[in-house]
């Protein structure tokens, strides 16, 4: 008679619980305030632009361009042409092409695209809305009419946008620190960029606070998109498999 079979006995593993993943809080952050800014920047742009649509005066343009011509001497005025020509097409194109020289020899691609994503999309957006507003330059009797359209301001935009740009790439490659002098930096020039558009006659204040609206909500969603938006999705767990897969 045969002996019996013996009984073996099937343990089934269960698989290893593992804890959620915590969300990444910084991220999330991030998001909201890049939305926030983004926001309030736009709504600032509509209300200016919409003033600037129904053809209704700010008083700042009325009175900002007399009293800054108040106070011009020819030191005044050689200072000033010097601080516009760093928002100009010539200067903020070669300073361009020389970081992104310099980003790509160091291995910073990414940083190479996110400039060249932020300026390039300000110098577009920038070109479209003067053909769609169609503002004419001031009409002043100590300045010079440049053939454009006036609002928004392309020197006070592009300046914005690039070198603030240029400051969160500085704090990214080397901290806080360094990184808050950088963008302390880079937001006088802006500033002092639009202050010269107005003192030369060449933009309303409008102009210029439209320029910077519309660069600040711009350069809001790239940093977003090039920032917040890659590692959220690294932190998927499809991404994670995907990774793991290819390493």
């Amino acid at each position: 008679m045969a002996a019996p079979a013996a009984h073996v006995e099937t343990k089934i593993k269960a698989p290893p619980i593992t804890a959620p993943e915590k969300p990444d809080k910084l991220g999330v952050i991030q998001l909201a305030a890049g939305f926030v800014i983004a926001l309030l920047a736009m709504l600032l742009f509509g209300y200016v632009a919409d003033r600037i649509h129904d053809q209704e005066a700010f008083a700042l343009d009325k009175y900002a361009n007399p009293f800054l011509h108040s106070i011009a001497s020819p030191l005044l005025d050689t200072v000033m042409n010097g601080i516009t020509s760093l928002g100009s097409v010539e200067i903020v194109g070669a300073f361009f092409v020389l970081a992104v020289v310099l980003l790509i020899f160091y291995g910073r691609r990414e940083e190479a695209a996110f400039l060249g994503v932020a300026i390039g999309g300000s110098v577009a957006l920038n070109g479209t809305m003067k053909v769609i507003f169609e503002r004419p330059r001031p009409a002043l009797p100590w300045a010079h009419v440049l053939p454009d359209y006036s609002f928004p301001s392309g020197h006070s935009m592009n300046s914005f946008v690039f070198y603030v740009a240029i400051a969160l790439i500085i704090w990214g490659a080397y901290g806080r620190r360094v990184g808050v002098l950088a963008l302390a930096i880079a937001l006088l020039i802006a500033v002092a960029v639009g202050l010269s558009r107005i003192y030369l006659g060449y933009h309303y204040v409008s102009d210029v606070v439209g320029g910077f609206a519309a660069g600040l909500a711009w350069l809001s969603i790239v940093v977003i998109a090039f920032q917040v938006v890659p590692r959220t999705w690294a932190r998927r767990p499809w991404a994670k498999r995907r990774a793991r897969h290819v390493t």
